[in-house]
């Protein structure tokens, strides 16, 4: 899979997260083949094509936060689509114990 494009291999990735589940910017980069590439997949999700319907919104940070800042749209957004997929979001966080997707 080395010569898949990045991004691609994160795309793919994001694509069979299930619903009403989280995982960490490093564990997408590590299930993408790309270990150590956390930051390539926070650049990557914000420059998803327009019009993309991956689950962007399903990657959080390794401390169980939302990265995005909990004011602007983007970050509101996400918050709201995890609670409509049951998920239950205190704050700018998500119980990784609990609803961390472990494949």
């Amino acid at each position: 899979m080395s010569d898949i494009d990045p991004d691609l291999r994160i795309y793919a990735v994001l694509a069979i997260i299930p619903s009403g589940v989280v995982v960490t910017y490093g564990q997408v980069a590590e299930l993408a083949g790309l270990p150590q590439a956390a930051r390539l997949v926070g650049r990557t999700l914000r420059h998803l094509p327009e019009g993309s319907t991956l689950p962007w919104h399903r990657v959080i940070n390794a401390a169980g936060k939302i990265s995005l800042p909990p004011d602007s749209d983007s970050g509101k957004r996400q918050v709201a689509c995890l609670q409509e997929e049951g998920l239950v979001v205190q704050g700018n966080r998500i119980s990784l114990a609990k609803y961390q997707w472990r494949p």
